[in-house]
C-alpha cells in the first residue's frame, strides 16, 4: 500500500467520526457541523488527489449533472413511499431527516449545500476514496466498495431509511463515476440534488405546511 493510499485510509476513519460527531452532536447545532465536516473533506481530497483542483464544468455536464439529479430525485420519489410501506416508522424516520431543514433559513442551507456540502461529498468519496481504491480493485469493485462506505458513514444516525438513502445514491454516483461521468457533472447532480430534495420539492412536506394545509 502506498503512503497516499495508507493515508487516504486514515482520512476516511476520520471522516467516519466527523459523520458521528455531526449527527450525534447537539441538533440545533448540525449544519455548522455538517459544513465543517464537508469542508474538511473536500480540502483532504483536493491536498491528496491534486487533479481534482481547477475544473470548471462545461454546459454539456451541468446539463448531464442536472439530468441525474432528476433521474435520482424520480428514484427517490418512488423509494420514499416503498419506505412509508415496508419499513415500520418509516414514514417517521423521514419526517426526522427533514425537520433538519427547519433549523436555518433556507436560503442559508441551499448554500451550505451547494456550495459546501455536495461538492465536497464528491471530491472526497468518488474523487479521492473511489480514485484511490480503483488504482488496487479496479472500477467496478471500486465504486461497489465506495459507495457502500458512504451509505456505511450514515450507520451512526441509526436512521434505516437514511442510511438506506445515502446508499443508494453513494452506490449510484460511485457507478457513474466508474462508468466515465466527470466529476464536475457529478458535482453538479449532488449539489442540484441535495436542494431540491430537501428544501425546493421534498418528498414530505414539512409539518407547518401540513399543518396550514398548503400544497406540495
Amino acid at each position: 500500500m502506498s503512503p497516499r493510499s495508507a493515508l487516504t485510509g486514515l482520512v476516511t476513519l476520520g471522516a467516519y467520526g466527523a459523520f458521528a460527531a455531526t449527527f450525534r452532536g447537539p441538533r440545533d447545532r448540525f449544519w455548522p457541523r455538517m459544513t465543517r465536516t464537508g469542508a474538511s473533506l473536500g480540502l483532504a481530497a483536493l491536498l491528496l488527489e491534486p487533479s481534482l483542483a481547477g475544473k470548471r464544468p462545461r454546459a454539456r455536464e451541468v446539463a448531464l449533472g442536472g439530468a441525474i439529479a432528476g433521474g435520482l430525485y424520480g428514484a427517490f420519489q418512488v423509494g420514499d413511499r416503498i419506505a412509508r410501506r415496508v419499513l415500520p416508522g418509516g414514514g417517521e424516520e423521514i419526517a426526522d431527516i427533514y425537520r433538519l431543514g427547519e433549523l436555518r433559513p433556507h436560503l442559508e442551507l441551499a448554500l451550505r449545500l451547494a456550495l459546501v456540502v455536495g461538492p465536497a461529498e464528491e471530491l472526497f468519496w468518488r474523487g479521492l476514496l473511489q480514485r484511490s481504491l480503483q488504482r488496487r480493485l479496479g472500477p467496478l469493485r471500486a465504486a461497489a466498495a465506495a459507495g457502500l462506505l458512504y451509505g456505511g458513514a450514515h450507520l451512526v444516525t441509526g436512521n434505516r431509511t437514511l442510511i438506506a438513502a445515502a446508499t443508494v445514491a453513494g452506490v449510484s454516483w460511485s457507478g457513474l463515476a466508474a462508468a466515465g461521468v466527470p466529476m464536475t457533472s457529478l458535482v453538479v447532480s449532488h449539489s442540484l440534488w441535495d436542494v431540491w430534495i430537501f428544501l425546493v420539492q421534498p418528498t414530505q412536506r414539512p409539518a407547518h405546511e401540513q399543518a396550514g394545509g398548503l400544497p406540495g
